[in-house]
């Protein structure tokens, strides 16, 4: 321990982040270099036993209220609304877990992303997200990358991917037999639709689990006997000594004691505002930071099943019922959104007031759309100004264009389309939720073949102009995508912690 108290003084490897990215990381590091000392140091408390479960596997609702609300670091008093289609009706609130960047996310002449929004907590984003993981298709796909499919599968593995844990939901063949019949003529078969892969799965006593990091660390993570997480840690910088990360400082917010804790390798994977946040606040600023900000815009519908009886008992003690399941339109480069439909009281977005809602009856939408990068869409970060945790204010420089605005046109023509396939489409027209709303940001460290200064980092995750220093998280993803990112950037991580762990047992540093 350091002389600040609970800290280490040295470890081998040290991870910022608890989300699934960074429990990637520790994962694949307690998997192949065992005898590693690895730190893995959050911002935000423990919320979920085990640390970094979903918080949908909480079965009491005042439960999983207080642990969302814990999660929402600086907002945590702040009220919030389970749809971020508020913000479209001049409301400007987080969604539950959340919290929303209080200034600077929209200048004058730019779109900007008024929903971007932040979690702060063991496990990260990865206690609360849908748990979507399709594979990325055609332009999504980083053509430089060998082995990609190797390891999405791997990253299948650790996120506890599947595509059958909704396979008996009575409306799921209906609804996808529907839309097959709009949709798939011309679509090549790996693109049709499909059931969605989902990081879930069914307990012996049929109750869904949720992946969160809890289930990416896995047992060989939290038994590992030199892996230890320290919550409610905030590093503040990142020491570079002769171009190589040699430490990372940390102050300990339940004492305010700083430390300095030495490593021989440092994982930044802060989420895809907070890690080049936390590049820039150590001095580390290559041209690229913070760049190639893009979202996925997103346009979201609701449909009755029409023609077909839906009178199924509710499930018991106001469980979510999964009588839809949730299907998946793939993205193509010549269709570029992703389609996800789930009924309409397992979505994140509800569109529609239906007294009573007849479980599954009602199906939710969404399509998300691919954006056009700009060296221009970015993040800045002030060096006379800083936010609730006294880092450097971040400011989004954000702007759609004019191919964008026609991809979201294509969008909202094909969502109507294929809630009209489903049955009756409920509203008159579909919803396009403020940007930032997906929470699916990536690009502002992103990947490169090459350092030819448009990127932050080489095919393993590892900063070009510091050795030793790796980042982590869908900021990574190089490509325009519209498919779920997170398969991909753990897919990544993996690939930076096999790299690590490498030369780990080439130093030495196993037994």
């Amino acid at each position: 321990m350091s002389a600040a108290g609970r800290l280490p003084g040295s470890v081998d490897v040290a991870i910022v982040g608890s989300g699934p990215n960074g429990a990637a990381y520790a994962r694949i590091l307690s998997e192949q270099a065992p005898g590693s000392r690895i730190a893995m140091f959050e911002v935000g408390p423990t919320v979920t036993e085990p640390p970094g479960a979903h918080v949908k596997n909480l079965v009491d609702p005042a439960a999983q209220a207080a642990a969302e609300r814990r999660s929402q670091g600086p907002s945590a008093d702040a009220a919030t609304l389970s749809s971020p289609a508020a913000v479209v009706a001049g409301r400007r609130q987080a969604r539950p877990g959340t919290f929303l960047l209080p200034d600077g996310f929209a200048f004058d002449g730019e779109d900007g992303l008024p929903a971007v929004a932040m979690s702060s907590n063991v496990g990260g984003m990865g206690a609360h997200w849908t748990c979507a993981c399709p594979r990325p298709g055609g332009s999504e796909r980083i053509p430089y990358l060998p082995g990609l499919d190797e390891l999405l599968t791997d990253a299948e593995r650790v996120l506890g991917v599947t595509a059958t844990a909704l396979e008996d939901a009575p409306f799921a063949e209906l609804i996808r037999r529907r839309l097959s019949a709009a949709i798939d003529d011309g679509r090549s078969p790996a693109t049709r639709v499909q059931p969605m892969p989902l990081a879930v799965h069914r307990r012996a006593d049929g109750q869904l689990v949720w992946s969160g990091s809890d289930v990416v660390m896995g047992e060989v993570t939290r038994s590992n006997p030199h892996f230890t997480l320290y919550d409610e840690a905030l590093v503040t910088r990142v020491v570079v000594e002769q171009g190589r990360a040699a430490a990372v400082e940390v102050r300990d917010l339940r004492s305010n004691e700083v430390s300095t804790v030495r490593a021989s390798f440092v994982v930044v994977a802060a989420d895809a505002l907070r890690t080049p946040q936390l590049l820039w606040a150590s001095g580390i600023r290559p041209a690229a930071l913070g760049r190639y900000l893009n979202d996925q815009a997103q346009v979201v519908y609701a449909a009755r099943i029409s023609g077909a009886d839906t009178t199924i008992e509710p499930p018991a003690a106001g469980a979510i019922s999964q009588h839809s399941g949730v299907s998946w339109i793939p993205f193509t480069d010549e269709l570029p959104y992703h389609g996800q439909v789930m009924q309409l009281d397992a979505s994140p977005v509800p569109l529609a007031d239906d007294d009573p809602v007849v479980p599954g009856s009602i199906v939710g939408l969404g399509l998300f759309c691919a954006k056009e990068l700009r060296w221009d869409d970015r993040l800045e970060f002030a060096d006379d100004r800083t936010d609730s945790y006294g880092m450097p204010a971040i400011r989004v420089h954000y702007k759609l264009t004019e191919h964008d605005h026609r991809t979201l046109d294509q969008a909202r023509d094909e969502i109507v389309r294929m809630a009209k396939a489903i049955g009756e489409p409920l509203g008159d027209v579909p919803i396009t939720l403020p940007l930032g709303a997906s929470l699916h940001y990536q690009g502002t460290t992103r990947m490169g073949e090459s350092d030819d200064g448009t990127s932050v980092c080489g095919p393993d995750s590892e900063v070009w102009s510091v050795s030793g220093l790796f980042v982590a998280g869908n900021n990574v993803i190089p490509t325009s995508t519209a498919a779920n990112p997170t398969l991909t950037s753990v897919a990544l991580a993996i690939r930076g912690a096999r790299r690590i762990a490498r030369e780990l047992r080439a130093e030495g540093a196993q037994p």
